[in-house]
């Protein structure tokens, strides 16, 4: 039996300035070596809170969070943390520190005392994975949101966590700059890395192992992408946009026509419509 990576125990958090409501209530979940995991819910559910316990960002009012043995409420444990997991947030100004952005890039690693030949071999392996080769000598506060964002993302990557948390990444990228981000996602999956991308986009969604949709605080669902969407009008009820093949086979139940058991997918209506 696997040992989780991440555990969840029992937490509850609100936030100092808030109400006495609590943010997240009753949370518990695992976070296993090598998966990905979709985090999914509406705009005050609760993710962006929950993303930012799994590093330490925020500590748990009551309950704890554990990174591989460290629990994140002792501040001598912190720094272990941190170098374990890799935090991108959703406004890439809210991490840019640098003048430039090789030196974004060399940060993190300079901070870790990383050497200054390997420093380089990194920088020079994510620049080009993430097509940034041609803008190291620029400020950062100068390039495009696009841009920014593809930094942000580059300067965690390059530090290599074992658990990379990403808060909606590709939100600000254009087409070219989110099949980047996705492909460099998808070799560090192959790689046993264990992502954690709170998404709005299904299409991400549907990839991952494993599913969690967040609901009022709470988490409402956990489980495989086939099992999520396969209640489709709970999740259009909570709002969210469904993938493609999952909005048509909604719209076909709504006629009362057969539709595939998992619609995820154009595979999936082919082998309904095309049995073998």
């Amino acid at each position: 039996m696997r040992n989780p990576i991440i555990s969840v125990k029992n937490v509850f958090y609100r936030y100092p300035e808030g109400s006495k409501k609590y943010t997240l209530e009753k949370i518990n979940l695992e976070f296993f070596p090598g998966e990905t995991i979709a985090v999914l819910g509406p705009n005050g559910s609760g993710k962006s809170t929950l993303a930012r316990l799994l590093n330490g960002l925020l500590l748990p009012i009551e309950g704890k969070v554990i990174v591989d043995g460290l629990a994140t409420c002792d501040e001598t444990n912190i720094w272990g943390i941190r170098s374990k997991v890799g935090m991108v947030f959703q406004n890439p100004d809210n991490q840019l520190v640098a003048a430039l952005v090789e030196e974004e890039l060399a940060f993190g690693m300079e901070n870790m005392g990383v050497e200054p030949e390997e420093m380089k071999k990194r920088i020079n392996d994510i620049s080009q994975a993430m097509g940034l080769t041609s803008l190291l000598e620029f400020p950062p506060h100068k390039l495009s949101g696009g841009q920014k964002q593809r930094v942000a993302i580059a300067a965690v990557l390059v530090l290599e966590p074992e658990v990379l948390v990403l808060d909606e990444p590709t939100s600000m990228l254009d087409p070219g700059g989110r099949k980047k981000v996705l492909q460099e996602l998808n070799r560090l999956k192959k790689m046993g890395k264990t992502l954690v991308l709170v998404t709005h986009d299904m299409s991400e969604a549907v990839t991952a192992d494993r599913v969690v949709v967040m609901e009022q605080g709470k988490v409402a669902f956990q489980g495989t992408p086939q099992e999520c969407f396969a209640d489709i009008d709970w999740l259009a009820k909570l709002g969210l946009e469904l993938p493609p093949a999952a909005e048509l086979a909604r719209r076909l139940k709504q006629k009362d026509l057969i539709v595939p058991k998992a619609s995820l997918s154009v595979a999936d209506w082919i082998e309904h419509l095309c049995p073998q």
